[in-house]
């Protein structure tokens, strides 16, 4: 088996590319040894001294090494664990959870009577690759386009890419007029957390107490659902991939929602990643 590497503009990473299909699609992130819980691959890089994250694509896996690690040190082992992968004929990932079936089922459901347009469409796509691929990969990430409805088109953002939105609506609306915006396709899911009592508060706490003083550094938090008594948010902008964020969502965060929302026991991240034990999405969708 022969394993290729890329270096990517971030000297902190690098890409395996195994000459296999690594995911059937999409992509899948994995900050920590108990994400990678789900994969058997993130489990076995997770191993190597100096991974410090493991995102799985279609044809390829892109590691982060700590800072203090060498690649050239880093490289052999990291090669050894991928070719032992796939020597013992492991999945990839493990079976799909209940939050990978209902975030599936109401992606199909939200899509069935989506724009088919194949000339838009089939322009998108263009756009996507010669306009926004390499921007993304530039930041460690990547976009993948989920579907156009209504003039706002869905996609995935990977990695700390969120922050190309504003730009992506600007260049899509030049080019085809009848587009609108660019949002997360995790925002097509119906959520009616958000229309409760609890999630009208802590919309007017993120809005009024919360956004505001973290503006300055081009963060940005978001409500995305309330369910039972968690809240689960967003962190976009300067906020997402912030080594602070784990900080500022502890001690900051949620401390004002669960003061303002005593009903709210537990605020979890859903950014990119696994939020606590309970995510409100499970990676690898």
């Amino acid at each position: 088996m022969f394993i290729q590497t890329e270096m990517m503009p971030d000297p902190l990473r690098m890409k395996f590319f195994p000459g296999e299909a690594v995911m059937p699609t999409g992509s899948a992130e994995f900050l920590d040894e108990e994400a990678a819980e789900r994969s058997p691959i993130a489990t076995r890089l997770f191993e190597v001294d100096g991974v410090e994250t493991v995102t799985l694509y279609e044809e390829f896996i892109m590691g982060i090494k700590e800072e203090a690690f060498d690649w050239q040190l880093l490289k052999p082992v990291i090669l050894g664990a991928i070719m032992d992968h796939y020597t013992a004929g492991d999945p990839i990932l493990l079976g799909a959870t209940v939050e990978d079936l209902e975030l599936e089922a109401a992606l199909e459901a939200f899509f069935e009577d989506a724009d088919q347009d194949s000339e838009a469409v089939a322009q998108i796509v263009e756009l996507m690759e010669s306009r926004v691929a390499p921007a993304a990969e530039q930041m460690g990430g990547e976009v993948i386009y989920k579907g156009l409805k209504d003039g706002v088109i869905y996609v995935d953002f990977v990695g700390p890419t969120s922050a190309l939105a504003g730009g992506m609506t600007n260049i899509f609306s030049h080019y085809l007029p009848d587009v609108r915006a660019v949002k997360d396709f995790r925002d097509a899911i119906p959520k009616p957390g958000l229309d409760t009592e609890e999630g009208r508060a802590i919309i007017q706490v993120l809005d009024e107490r919360i956004n505001p003083s973290i503006a300055g550094h081009g963060g940005h938090i978001s409500l995305i659902d309330v369910k039972d008594d968690t809240a689960y948010v967003r962190l976009e902008g300067g906020c997402q991939g912030c080594g602070m964020a784990d900080v500022t969502l502890k001690q900051g965060v949620e401390v004002e929602i669960k003061n303002a929302v005593p009903s709210i026991v537990a605020v979890l991240d859903s950014t990119d990643h696994a939020g606590g034990t309970n995510p409100y999405y499970a990676p690898g969708k």
